[in-house]
């Protein structure tokens, strides 16, 4: 469901009304606030069981409490982080064979107590997983980050030999996922011009090359690193499958350029299959009737053709 007081309840229910042609889908969340979503943006379904017509199933995680439509508050924390974790509980159960998970807040979550600062941490931790990234699928580009929600100040401090090489792992994982046979993985640089041997800084002379040559050594076809302004466009033209950024807005920016609105975000490592809409809340134009399914959609389509 996401947060309750965003576009989360809107986008599900319209993207399911696609999707329900390849998968059964099922929403997890307050009943009450789904209900009240189904009759705000008069969908044609209604919650019943599986095999219905026009039915939509629903897991029911309890009342959301006082949230509050267009913004972040506790409760609708409370709210997100409930479903998420019913959601995950499925799943590794075996219940379900993914789940999609609608924007949350993570101001929200900061109010609620939360210490995780989005779902990918969350999900790490729930499903006890050590070794993770966040792919986002755009168009015909794909990235992994080796750093996901951090300052860019200290984005130069976290990129280690170490990150990058489990992040350069994790790329050749996502693309057993999508089902590549022969994948061509690229590594981005950190600095203008991938550092110009070593002018503009020497991140990659001292630790992303390296991590390169050790991944080649272990039989991974990966190459790099390469210059950020020019990486993405060569993916783009398809010389490359996928392409590990060092930082959030340096993999992103290009996502959302080509695919703004049908953007991805896959989390790679975990033992259950997870996909996002690349989009947040919107607090701006919720419960509006304003909110486009599409991202929505495509992350329920990718999540049906992933493979562990």
């Amino acid at each position: 469901m996401g947060e309750p007081g965003g576009v989360g309840p809107e986008v599900a229910l319209k993207a399911i009304q696609g999707a329900r042609w390849f998968c059964m889908p099922l929403v997890v969340g307050d009943r009450a606030v789904i209900e009240e979503a189904l009759r705000a943006f008069e969908l044609p379904m209604k919650l019943g069981k599986a095999g219905e017509p026009d039915a939509i199933q629903v897991v029911d995680t309890g009342p959301a409490g006082d949230y509050k439509k267009g913004a972040p508050t506790e409760a609708g924390g409370r709210a997100s982080a409930s479903a998420i974790k019913k959601a995950v509980e499925l799943a590794l159960k075996g219940e379900v064979d993914a789940i999609v998970t609608a924007p949350i807040s993570k101001e929200a979550f900061k109010m609620a107590g939360f210490p995780w600062q989005g779902h990918t941490e969350m999900l790490a931790e729930l499903t006890g997983t050590k070794d993770y990234a966040m792919m986002l699928m755009g168009g015909s580009l794909k990235v992994i980050l080796v750093t996901i929600h951090k300052a860019l100040r200290d984005v130069p401090s976290l990129i280690s030999k170490e990150a990058v090489l489990k992040t350069i792992r994790l790329a050749l994982r996502a693309c057993d996922m999508l089902s590549i046979s022969k994948p061509k993985i690229a590594v981005c640089g950190l600095n203008p011009h991938a550092g110009e041997s070593g002018l503009f800084g020497d991140e990659e002379e001292r630790i992303i090359a390296p991590a390169v040559k050790e991944a080649k050594k272990q039989g991974i076809p990966v190459t790099g690193p390469y210059p950020p302004d020019t990486v993405f466009w060569r993916a783009y033209r398809g010389e490359f499958d996928i392409v590990v950024s060092m930082y959030h807005d340096q993999g992103l920016i290009p996502i959302k350029l080509l695919a703004f609105d049908t953007g991805v975000n896959v989390t790679v490592g975990l033992p259950i299959i997870r996909t996002s809409p690349d989009h947040g809340t919107a607090y701006d134009i919720a419960w509006k009737g304003l909110a486009k399914p599409s991202s929505m959609l495509e992350a329920i389509r990718i999540a049906a053709k992933l493979r562990l």
